[in-house]
């Protein structure tokens, strides 16, 4: 088996790719290694003591190193623990949890979109869903819809994605020129 690495837009961050299926659906995100414990996978990485993020794309895991620490020696232990887990074909997740299912945090911030705007959101949504996510899942990452209000798009960025010093770039002038091009009810892109 070959895992081939790429690089992503944030330096702390490497995209493997195992050539096989890593998730069926969906995305999983682990930003502590408490986060982790329904992930043997992810579980081992941070045990690791250098990592401080775990993607799960859908055919691709992203690693993010702890600040001041070089992946020239990271890498080869990142790459061993993936390739003894695709190897063996072992479970992603822990059998019998909900490690499956990705809540949102909750914050102070209501996200809740106005009926009214339903033909808006769900232009805005299909814009992310076929034009978006794709670029940001290249990257090594996610984004995720949080809500609309009064011409305000928020979204979410993960993995790679999440505290990429070019991440503000891709949401001003990328995404927000996108949605504001489509669809004009958009005035400005902010994180969520």
């Amino acid at each position: 088996m070959f895992i081939e690495t790429e690089t992503t837009p944030n330096p702390a961050t490497l995209k493997f790719l195992p050539g096989e299926q890593v998730m069926a659906s969906g995305t999983r995100e682990f930003t502590s290694p408490e986060a982790a414990e329904q992930s043997p996978l992810a579980q081992a990485l941070f045990d690791l003591g250098d990592v401080t993020g775990v993607f799960f794309g859908r055919d691709f895991v992203s690693v993010t190193a702890a600040p001041g620490v070089e992946w020239a020696s990271l890498k080869p232990q990142v790459l061993s623990l993936l390739l003894d887990h695709f190897v063996s074909q072992a479970p992603l997740f822990i059998a019998g949890t909900a490690s499956g299912i990705a809540v949102p945090p909750e914050d102070d911030a209501n996200f809740s979109d106005d009926p009214a705007d339903a033909d808006v959101i769900d232009q805005i949504k299909d814009l992310i869903e076929t034009r978006v996510r794709p670029a940001v899942a290249n990257d090594g990452g996610d984004i995720i819809y949080r809500g609309f209000r009064e011409g305000v798009v928020y979204l979410q960025m993960q993995g790679a994605c999440s505290g990429c010093p070019s991440s503000t770039a891709t949401l001003k002038h990328g995404i927000e020129s996108l949605l504001k091009h489509y669809v004009p009810e958009v005035t400005e892109v902010r994180a969520a």
